[in-house]
């Protein structure tokens, strides 16, 4: 088992910075990618950012290319999010993920992870 747990979430004015972070303790050797995901008020879980354990490859949806920033800490099991230049439309809750397969690409669909972390809220005003 993977135990995921994201912190740094918070509110923030538009236009604004925050770092999420995600502890990952356990079995982490078992995973090859991490992901981001968010999900808003009435909507789906929606991809944000991944990034390889081993390689450092990373992806993200094109809504934060530019904006957003996923790095990771192998020594500390930790995945980061630099989010900047925030706007109303990032606001969500946003999870860590773990994906056990090993894939070329970095998995972009919810249902390619396997562990999930609760969530923490960014809330983004304008």
């Amino acid at each position: 088992q993977v135990q995921l747990v994201e912190s740094g979430g918070g509110l923030v004015q538009a236009g604004g910075s925050l770092r999420l972070s995600c502890a990952a303790s356990g079995r982490t050797f078992s995973t090859y990618v991490m992901g981001w995901f968010r999900q808003a008020p009435g909507k789906e879980r929606e991809f944000v950012a991944g990034i390889s354990w081993s390689s450092g490859r990373t992806s993200y949806t094109d809504s934060v290319k530019g904006r957003f920033t996923i790095s990771k800490d192998n020594a500390k099991n930790t995945v980061y999010l630099q989010m900047t230049s925030l706007k109303p439309e990032d606001t969500a809750v946003y999870y860590c993920a773990a994906d056990r397969t090993y894939r070329i690409l970095v998995a972009t669909m919810t249902g390619s992870y396997d562990y999930w972390g609760q969530g923490t809220q960014v809330t983004v005003s304008s």
